[in-house]
């Protein structure tokens, strides 16, 4: 018996040291696919041979596909260069890798990568395009959210404070206070890519004093970047939660940007747009505190502002001229409609509260004259797509190919004359040698007449 218990000892023991030995290779295999693949914090340059392996072995991947000869791709390069050392160190490490997609066309193909650079987000080795920013210290928050999941759960004042503090400030942040974590699930997934999302298991009244909210269950709506808050105490069921995120995911006045206006545009409400000179003035700043008072109140609106002297084009396209008194309040549809109100189509600064409230009543009641945007020109559509310098290179770019089109015309037409110049040479020779041929024939046929005579 004691024999059989020795026995059964040392076969418990060889799994154990069988079991351990498993664990540590598969450690080395985690901290060496790494190495497998390049250095730690560098982007990975992937081919046929390896691309597979890569997205199945790494939970997060950023591919960029691109081509050698983009100009987009090239100033692309170096903002993953200097995203890939700090994505790799964070808690949940992300790769950036590329792939030569003008190479490698089979991945390509089958990722449907049509335009270069396109970045695809792999998660677990699921593919999902990557529409986000791609300056460094934009795209590092932005993956990092990406990789985040859905909902948090936070256990603690401590915890609450580092999800706040972590999280980017130029996202949005919703988190629920005595609030189920099924409530959020959805609604976190379906806004993942536009705000963090958590819910507060274990908090004190310090938490509710701190964030100004007085009862439970209670969701809180935090803006950082624009140092805004809402409070949302229900009710929780129906439209109502999806209603309160969806308008709580933008500022209560919206800077107008090239940014802020996909934003917008995925919103379905009407945007009350004021146009004003500059938005730096002290004038305009009085503005926007005032629309974003009148904002808290008309949430059925988007809240918009935009400074000529920051976006001229854009200004351009609602007939806004040299002669137009600024500011100007409209109510614009996001395409290429716009209403004026009549009688307050320009606002009074001396007044501004009075001036909004009648703009928004005449606006509800529908004392409106409706217009249509401006088209822009060839050149304001160029100007859209290109910096002035970029202009400048581009018409220089035309310049030089006109130069060198001209040039090879002339060489054409200088062609053709010489070829001309040689045939009439060539036809003037052979009437001089016809010539010729008749006096030499035209001599001796006088000269034989001559000996007849004699004879």
């Amino acid at each position: 018996m004691m024999e059989r218990g020795v026995l059964a000892l040392r076969r418990r023991g060889r799994v154990a040291l069988l079991v351990a030995w498993m664990v540590m290779t598969s450690f080395q295999d985690v901290g060496g696919n790494e190495e497998r693949f390049g250095e730690k914090g560098r982007v990975i340059e992937l081919d046929d041979s390896n691309f597979d392996s890569a997205i199945s072995t790494f939970d997060y991947i950023l591919v960029d596909f691109y081509a050698p000869w983009c100009g987009h791709c090239q100033r692309l390069s170096p903002q993953l260069d200097s995203a890939a050392s700090v994505l790799a160190d964070g808690d949940k490490p992300i790769v950036l890798a590329k792939i030569n997609a003008d190479k490698f066309t089979g991945i390509a193909s089958k990722y449907e990568v049509s335009a270069y650079p396109t970045l695809k987000f792999f998660i677990k080795g699921f593919p999902t395009d990557y529409t986000g920013p791609r300056k460094a210290e934009l795209l590092i928050p932005y993956l990092k959210k990406m990789a985040a999941p859905d909902v948090s759960i936070l256990k603690s004042n401590r915890e609450i404070q580092e999800f706040i503090e972590g999280s980017n400030k130029i996202f949005p942040m919703f988190i629920g206070f005595d609030i189920n974590e099924s409530l959020l699930a959805g609604l976190a997934k379906q806004y993942k890519k536009r705000a963090w999302f958590a819910v507060a298991e274990d908090f004190t009244d310090e938490v509710m004093m701190e964030y100004d909210f007085d009862k439970k269950p209670a969701l809180l709506a935090l803006r950082p970047e624009y140092r805004e808050q809402d409070t949302f105490y229900g009710p929780f069921e129906g439209g109502f939660l999806n209603e309160f995120i969806q308008q709580s995911l933008l500022p209560l006045c919206v800077p107008i940007r090239y940014d802020t206006l996909k934003l917008i545009q995925e919103d379905a409400r009407p945007i009350a747009l004021t146009i004003m000179k500059d938005e730096r003035e002290d004038e305009s700043l009085q503005i926007i505190k005032m629309l974003k008072a009148a904002a808290s109140g008309n949430r059925d609106l988007i809240f918009a502002f935009v400074g000529l002297a920051q976006w001229e084009e854009f200004v351009d396209t609602f007939n806004v001229g040299e002669g137009t008194k600024l500011p100007i309040i409209i109510v614009w549809n996001g395409d290429s409609e716009y209403h004026s109100v009549v009688g307050l189509e320009t606002l009074n600064v001396e007044n501004l509260g009075l001036e909004i409230n009648s703009f928004l009543e005449g606006y509800r009641q529908g004392k409106t004259v409706k217009k249509s945007i401006k088209e822009p020109s060839f050149v304001d559509f160029l100007k859209s797509f290109f910096n002035i310098r970029s202009l400048y290179i581009l018409l220089f770019v035309i310049v030089i190919l006109m130069v060198i089109w001209n040039m090879s015309i002339s060489e054409k037409e200088e062609t053709v004359e010489r070829e001309n110049l040689r045939q009439e040479r060539l036809a003037e020779g052979r009437q001089f040698n016809d010539a010729t041929e008749s006096s030499i024939e035209n001599t001796e046929n006088s000269e034989s007449k001559g000996r007849l005579k004699e004879d």
